[in-house]
């Protein structure tokens, strides 16, 4: 028998429909939309009820509920959030936006069949390796060209096939010390190529290589060399490095990881096209860095090397998916097409001009002012960033608008727990929303959430 106190508070447990009339739960549903806000009422009902038969006491009001369901909801699942942080390619926040091209082309893969693996002319069985090649062949003039999931995918995919290719027991590659990078997530090269079976040769010291460093240390056991592009930082100084024009007279399979995928000309960031006319056999990239795609993972070069990672039995295992191929596929079409600074956000992001980022943020602010009289709001010029590895010392002339006259962080915090979140940056002692990373629209998503928080 369950005893009477258990009853009574579980018989005092609300309505949905009550928690939902409750303040807090209109606002709940104003935030997430009314039928995530009801499951997640629903949940937390069931979460009191299996606590009470279990012993406990909770608080059970309309508005307690409502707050633990605006907890369930504000740590679930991938979300959509508003990039006001000033960082174009911001790693935590996804990286790359889609254009609308890729969107719509990854939406038709995923709704409906697809030729992925089917040759249309033949009716025979395809490959998924197919996609994308003469898009790639054409931008970048090379032989062949494989994609894969990320790039550190191809990079391990490519040294494995110089390793099975060679034939012989963990054969060295060539690697400047200077370029022995570590990225995100704990990706470091000496550890890739270890996982790949090649040996790691360091040459040259962390500041300065020389070409001399590297022919002494050619022997009959050495495989490739492996050039790294430092993406995300920079040696400054008394620096010496070698070229891939330079590296490709050794004789030896020329590796290069060039990571940010730039397919035309962003700061000083190396072209894909470049890498390939200097010589390198591969050059292996990102699509959802500087390119502007889906997270991939891109390798061009001579037909001999890309067939051999095609060939390789980790292929399958980093293999990329319809959806990604197809948003590819429509990104790449954008450069063929001379429409990439159009279409594609990344680039439009970093290429704004100045007066039209001020225009927007004083716009912002403006409509800020009317709605939240009691927030200090003004426009202030700010540094924007690329990210994502790329372009370390890139500064973009940026605005942003700033908001005083409360506790920033406490600010960011109901920013972040707002629908749809907005990401900005506490500095100085308040709360900065950088506008050059604003999509178009997002602004009136910025206004929302300050109104809610504190109209």
């Amino acid at each position: 028998m369950m005893e009477t106190g258990k009853w009574d508070l579980l018989r005092s447990l609300p309505a949905v429909d009550a928690v939902m009339r409750d303040p807090s739960g209109r606002t709940l549903a104003a935030r997430h939309g009314r039928a995530p806000a009801t499951a997640a009422v629903r949940e937390t009902l069931g979460g009191l009820r299996r606590r009470i038969v279990a012993g406990e006491r909770p608080e059970v009001s309309e508005s307690t509920v409502a707050e633990a369901a605006a907890r369930l909801l504000s740590g679930r699942g991938l979300r959509r959030v508003v990039n006001a942080t000033g960082v174009v390619l911001h790693t935590n926040l996804g990286r790359s936006v889609l254009s609308e091209r890729a969107a719509l082309a990854a939406y038709d893969a995923a709704t409906g069949y697809s030729n992925l693996e089917y040759d249309l002319q033949s009716g025979a069985r395809g490959s998924r390796y197919d996609h994308a090649v003469p898009l790639l062949k054409a931008l970048t003039g090379a032989e062949d060209a494989l994609v894969v999931n990320n790039c550190a995918g191809a990079t391990l995919l490519a040294l494995a096939a110089v390793v099975e290719s060679k034939g012989s027991e963990a054969p060295e590659v060539i690697v400047s010390r200077g370029q022995l990078i570590e990225i995100g997530g704990g990706f470091r090269i000496p550890e890739v190529l270890a996982l790949s079976g090649a040996r790691l040769r360091e040459v040259g010291t962390t500041n300065r290589t020389r070409l001399s460093d590297y022919e002494n240390a050619v022997n009959e056991n050495t495989g490739a060399v492996l050039w790294v592009h430092p993406s995300n930082f920079e040696t400054v100084g008394f620096t010496e490095s070698v070229g891939i024009r330079d590296l490709s007279s050794l004789g030896l399979p020329v590796i290069s990881d060039v990571g940010s995928g730039a397919l035309t000309s962003v700061g000083e960031e190396p072209r894909v096209q470049a890498i390939l006319r200097d010589g390198a056999d591969l050059a292996i990239f990102s699509g959802d860095k500087l390119l502007g795609g889906p997270q991939a993972g891109i390798a061009v070069g001579a037909s001999r090397w890309v067939s051999a990672m095609r060939r390789h039995p980790l292929a399958r295992a980093l293999r990329a998916d319809k959806l990604c191929l197809a948003a590819l596929e429509a990104t790449l079409d954008s450069y063929l097409q001379g429409t990439a600074e159009q279409d594609l956000p990344t680039l439009r992001m970093i290429r704004t001009p100045i007066s039209e980022i001020e225009g927007r943020a004083t716009n912002l602010a403006e409509d800020l002012k009317s709605n939240l009289p009691n927030l200090e709001i003004d426009v202030t010029p700010s540094v924007a960033r690329s990210g994502g590895g790329t372009l370390p010392t890139y500064e973009i002339h940026s605005f942003a608008v700033r908001l005083g006259g409360t506790d920033p962080e406490a600010l960011a915090a109901e920013l972040r727990s707002s629908n749809p979140p907005v990401i900005g940056r506490v500095r100085e002692g308040r709360l900065w929303l950088d506008v050059r990373t604003l999509l178009p629209g997002e602004e009136e998503a910025v206004i929302g959430a300050l109104r809610d928080a504190h109209g």
